[in-house]
């Protein structure tokens, strides 16, 4: 079977924007159709300040949410990042592989690194190297296939080099993998701000819809989302990225299409209720599950812990033969 590897980082609560772009195309089609690991990936929240508590915190909840969302233990490896050694150990071999060049070329490197000067903070070395960790994450499983949304396609393609590289300097160890991308909705954009993507890490939350927020807050949020002007309903991502938000997050909870769908409105309320309403279902089982398996945490820490020994297994063979490869003495 195809091998997949995807993960969460849990820098903040998940959102619709995961959902839609993820989260449920792992239930529904990669989990069947793949051998697939999923991965709270923790190690990568501590690229940026961040409170210990609360990434032990949010890292429960992403493992709870995702298993609420679906994920099935006995049909897919459901896990978290540090758990496993091997990322860490094989992370650096391929920091000897990759360049300084090739990791400060990286957009979310120059963004992220951007932001934090701007209020100054210092910028740790691991928000360079972060790519390389995600190389490992990747690699160490023999991965063929990466579900991921648009803005980590720079980080796969970083992954396929470093992998390429190591073989020809080495010997062939690792699979080069591909990205793979959701056919819709792959990057649902703030509601305030059509032009960025919801991101769980945002410290307003005002655009963004959370997968444990009530009803009546995402009926709220969705009723005040930023529109474009004009009162015309049509589907157009760069000039009005407002309706093209809506219309994409409605045509992703019901399977259709954004260009058709906009051809059956003609207001922009009649539009913000019907997509209101939609991802209100969408997101209500989710919401029930969730609130039974966190009274039930037993339950998860044996699903991280079991999936974390199958993902060691899978992944220690691998890692070892990178390091009699790169010329270190077996142990």
């Amino acid at each position: 079977m195809t091998r997949i590897f995807s993960g969460i980082k849990p820098t903040g609560h998940l959102t619709l924007g995961n959902y839609l772009g993820a989260l449920r195309r792992w239930v529904e089609v990669d989990q069947h159709q793949a051998d697939a690991l999923f991965s709270v990936v923790d190690l990568h929240a501590l690229t940026v300040e961040h409170d210990p508590a609360r990434v032990r915190r949010l890292s429960r909840q992403a493992a709870t949410l995702m298993l609420a969302a679906g994920l099935d233990p006995e049909l897919c490896t459901v896990f978290v990042q540090s758990h496993v050694d091997e990322h860490a150990r094989l992370s650096y071999l391929l920091e000897c592989t990759a360049t300084d060049g090739e990791l400060r070329r990286m957009i979310q490197y120059k963004e992220k690194s951007a932001q934090a000067r701007a209020v100054g903070q210092s910028v740790r070395l691991s928000l360079l190297t972060y790519p390389v960790l995600m190389a490992a994450d990747i690699l160490a499983y023999g991965t063929d296939e990466v579900p991921v949304g648009d803005d980590q396609t720079q980080h796969v393609e970083l992954t396929r080099d470093l992998a390429v590289r190591f073989n020809q300097r080495y010997g062939h160890v690792f699979t080069v993998p591909k990205a793979t991308h959701p056919p819709v909705a792959a990057r649902v954009m703030d509601l305030q701000d059509p032009t960025s993507k919801m991101g769980k890490s945002h410290a307003a939350g005002a655009g963004i819809v959370y997968l444990l927020d009530d009803a009546d807050v995402v009926r709220k949020k969705i009723m005040r989302a930023v529109t474009d002007s004009g009162r015309e309903v049509e589907y157009d991502r760069e000039g009005r990225p407002g309706i093209a938000n809506l219309l994409e997050v409605l045509a992703a909870c019901e399977g259709g299409n954004p260009i058709e769908l906009a051809g059956v409105y003609e207001s922009y309320g009649a539009l913000k209720r019907d997509t209101a309403e939609a991802v209100v279902e969408l997101l209500r089982p989710v919401r029930e599950r969730h609130a039974e398996l966190a009274a039930d945490q037993g339950y998860v820490d044996e699903v991280l812990k079991k999936g974390a020994e199958r993902a060691r297994g899978m992944a220690r063979p691998r890692v070892d033969a990178a390091y009699r490869a790169i010329g270190l003495l077996p142990g």
